[in-house]
């Protein structure tokens, strides 16, 4: 059953240190009291979206097994999860189309206008073979949270290429920035006009050229290191720069106007592309009203908290961060943390048994952070 717990002060014991590929040894991943536990969950899920007026969404990604149920869900106030926008929309039954239900969702995000946003990535997988020609597309899909209608049905095809797995978006404007993790690049989608643009394909900036790591152990899947092309981004607040990286990281930085700009050659746009800071293995991030940049580093446990001027410090480190993936800062300025343990399930282990230690959790850190959509 899905719980809601009420936040509390938490106390557990020491970890010992995590032997590390970096570093002969790492620090003890100590429990924070900062870190309360919000909700728990016996399915996996990757993502959070709080609404200004408190309701909760999460979605259930097609790789995190742990039984039937809604793959985007409202949850209750007793920590239930309801269908959402509907049991219809949650249920696949073969139909075909742009207005077919959820195929594998990967992302949600409440956007400016405050819809639910959806990235669902359709019949793709990273890393896999070659996408079925006639397989389900990627969308972006949009709805109305107190009527649950759909507002936007953007289908990714013109987008999309043979091995392309659409994994999340953020907005500025009209322009909605799409990373592509399966075949590396980001997507520019202009939602008045309808134009969709890749552009940085295979560019350093959003091609996983390193090794992952995670709890210490080099992520593999099929006796393969794992590559997560574009994965997480961000927009500053002032909505001049996109912040962009794979999952392997390093972070890198580009002015939005050059990425919005259909003009700009290839060449040009890669040298209005910089490094802006050597992150980690990364699960999930998020961004202030101040510009802070919140990483997680899936291979230590720990969220950093990165300066516009690139200067990070550790915002906690606790042995419960186990993957911790999209997160999000609400209306309130708590940040929330999905620890998804995404390094410990079946896919990513040797033999191909999950090592998921149930349930999954929903941390939250009262930080009075400012808020920016």
């Amino acid at each position: 059953m899905h719980t809601i717990r009420p936040r509390r002060r938490l106390r557990d014991t020491v970890l010992a240190a995590l032997m590390l590929a970096a570093v002969p040894f790492a620090p003890a991943a100590l429990a924070d009291e900062a870190l309360h536990t919000a909700w728990t969950s016996p399915r996996v899920f990757n993502a959070v979206a709080v609404a200004d007026n408190g309701r909760m969404f999460v979605s259930f990604p097609y790789w995190g097994g742990g039984g039937d149920g809604p793959t985007v869900a409202e949850i209750d106030r007793n920590g239930q999860p309801h269908p959402f926008p509907d049991a219809h929309w949650n249920r696949p039954d073969g139909s075909r189309g742009d207005l077919q239900p959820f195929v594998r969702v990967n992302a949600i995000r409440i956007g400016p206008d405050g819809l639910l946003w959806v990235v669902d990535s359709g019949d793709a997988n990273v890393g896999g073979p070659p996408n079925p020609p006639d397989g389900a597309p990627a969308r972006l899909l949009a709805f109305d949270i107190e009527t649950g209608s759909v507002k936007h049905v953007i289908t990714l095809r013109a987008a999309s290429t043979a091995h392309s797995y659409m994994d999340d978006m953020r907005f500025h404007n009209d322009m909605i920035f799409v990373t592509d993790a399966g075949d590396p690049a980001l997507v520019v989608v202009n939602l008045r006009t309808g134009q969709q643009r890749r552009i940085l394909a295979h560019d350093r900036s959003t091609t996983d050229e390193r090794p992952m790591y995670a709890e210490g152990r080099l992520l593999t899947t099929h006796g393969r290191p794992v590559r997560v092309h574009a994965d997480q981004l961000e927009v500053s607040p002032d909505g001049q720069k996109l912040y962009f990286q794979p999952s392997s990281g390093p972070m890198w930085v580009a002015p939005t106007a050059a990425l919005e700009n259909p003009a700009l050659s290839a060449a040009d746009l890669s040298r209005a592309v910089s490094q802006f800071y050597d992150t980690p293995t990364t699960g999930g991030s998020a961004i202030d009203g101040d510009g802070n940049l919140y990483v997680s580093d899936v291979n230590t446990l720990r969220i950093l908290r990165i300066t516009p001027q690139g200067k990070a410090t550790t915002l906690v480190r606790d042995r419960r961060l186990v993957w911790a993936d999209a997160m999000w800062i609400d209306s309130h300025g708590t940040l929330w943390i999905p620890a998804v343990q995404l390094n410990r399930t079946a896919t990513f282990q040797p033999d191909g048994v999950s090592r998921l230690h149930l349930p999954v959790a929903m941390y939250t850190m009262d930080l009075h952070l400012k808020p920016v959509r």
